[in-house]
Parts: structure tokens; sequence; C-alpha cells
């Protein structure tokens, strides 16, 4: 679905958001019809065709990391939804039967005051795979150039939103974010830890580098989905003025 096509949604939720920048306009209307030059790692699926495997971690944006598919005239990816590390049981992840009691960088959450991710209040991003049952399946990030706790551009529901490289998965599934983040993108579908985003139209980007690192500036002990993002929407804003398309 092109962005013309998707505004009259967007418009409907009545949802704060930000725009998307013509820059990055650009940018997911090339790629998403495409194909990736730069293969990264191949052979994922989107957490619902197992048989397929067609999705790709793609580095031709430069200076960046997105997941993509060149099937069906060209697709990204889904977004399930993820409510691993703390108050996983709370509120709408209640009915998540299937999450951890911890997210992958908790340890390095410690130095800002907090446990872990909290995927009711924190918009981030499940990104790379850490397959123990298939070695050729993995995918780390890190040996491309990311940095945990990194920022991310989401791009979803024809607005943009920013969250936080914040776990990773441990099979061969792509297209996964905190129930916050799916809240932001798509409130109108009423996410839940058992209920996502179906359609492969969401574009994730990650930024490879120590600069896309927010540290201590992010407000990692928000109250709020909203003002933690608020926090890193600076920093976020900066990284997407320096893509090309």
């Amino acid at each position: 679905m092109r962005f013309s096509e998707i505004a009259a949604v967007a418009l409907a939720t009545g949802a704060a958001a930000y725009d998307v920048p013509d820059n990055l306009k650009q940018i997911y209307e090339k790629h998403k019809s495409g194909k990736c030059s730069d293969e990264l790692s191949v052979g994922f699926d989107n957490g619902h065709d197992h048989d397929g495997h067609t999705f790709t971690y793609c580095g031709d944006i430069h200076n960046a990391i997105y997941l993509h598919s060149s099937e069906h005239g060209g697709q990204y990816v889904d977004m399930d939804i993820d409510c691993d590390g703390a108050n996983r049981h709370a509120g709408k992840c209640s009915d998540d039967h299937s999450g951890r009691s911890e997210t992958a960088f908790m340890d390095d959450l410690k130095e800002f005051g907090i446990e872990d991710l909290d995927a009711n209040i924190h918009p981030y991003v499940v990104f790379g795979n850490e397959n123990k049952d298939s070695p050729d399946d993995r995918f780390d990030p890190r040996d491309h150039g990311m940095e945990p706790l990194s920022v991310m551009a989401v791009v979803c529901n024809n607005k943009l939103f920013y969250g936080i490289w914040g776990d990773t998965n441990g099979h061969t599934s792509t297209g996964e974010s905190s129930l916050s983040m799916a809240e932001l993108c798509f409130p109108e579908e009423d996410p839940s830890g058992d209920s996502g985003h179906t359609a492969n139209d969401v574009l994730y980007i990650g930024f490879k580098g120590k600069d896309a690192v927010p540290g201590k500036s992010a407000k990692w002990k928000a109250n709020s989905t909203k003002e933690f993002e608020e926090s890193i929407r600076k920093l976020g804003d900066q990284l997407v003025e320096g893509l090309k398309a």
C-alpha cells in the first residue's frame, strides 16, 4: 500500500504523530518495490509464514539496516507484539502467553536506573535473531555497526515514530515490537499481547554507530510512552534527516 492510499487511514485515527519527511517517503517507496542488493542476512519469516523464509536484513540504505522482502512486488514486514521485560503481564499484555521476563539488553539499562524495559511504556523494536537451533538463521545487528538501545525509526500507517532497539528474537521471526509501539502505530486496531498488525507494510530502520544511542538523554523512567518517545525525538529527527534514498 502506497502513502497516497493510506493517508485517509492515518487521518481517520486522529492520533498525534510525526509527519513522515519527504526523504523518508522517497526511501519507503523506492526500497519497498525494489530488490535488496546488499543482503546482510537472509532466510527469515514474519512470524506467520514460517515456510516462506522470504525476509532479509538489508543494507541498501546508507548507514542503516532495514527489513525487506522482494516477494509480491516488494514488501516490508508486519508488527507482532512483544511483551518481554518488566510488567510483562500488565495491561493489554495480560493475554501474552509467550513473553519472557527479560529483554536482550537488560543489563545495559542498570546505569539508567531501571531494571528492564516495560513494553507498556517503552516503544522498543525486536531486531536481530539469535536462533540457537539453526546457526545459519542468526543475525546480530552489532556485527554491522548497530549499538544496543539505539534509536530506531518506524514508518507505519503513514506516520513516523521513534523507538529503541530493545530486544532480539530467539527464532527466525521478524517484524515485532513492544505493545506501546503498536499502540502508537495502529491504535485503531486495538493491539494486545496476542493481537498485532498483520500487513507487511511496516518499515523498521536501525541506525549504525554510537551517535544513534540516546544514553542518559532518554527518559528511561518515563511514566508514559509519549514522554519517552519525545525524549528521543530530537535524536531521531537528526538520524532520519541524514538518510538518503
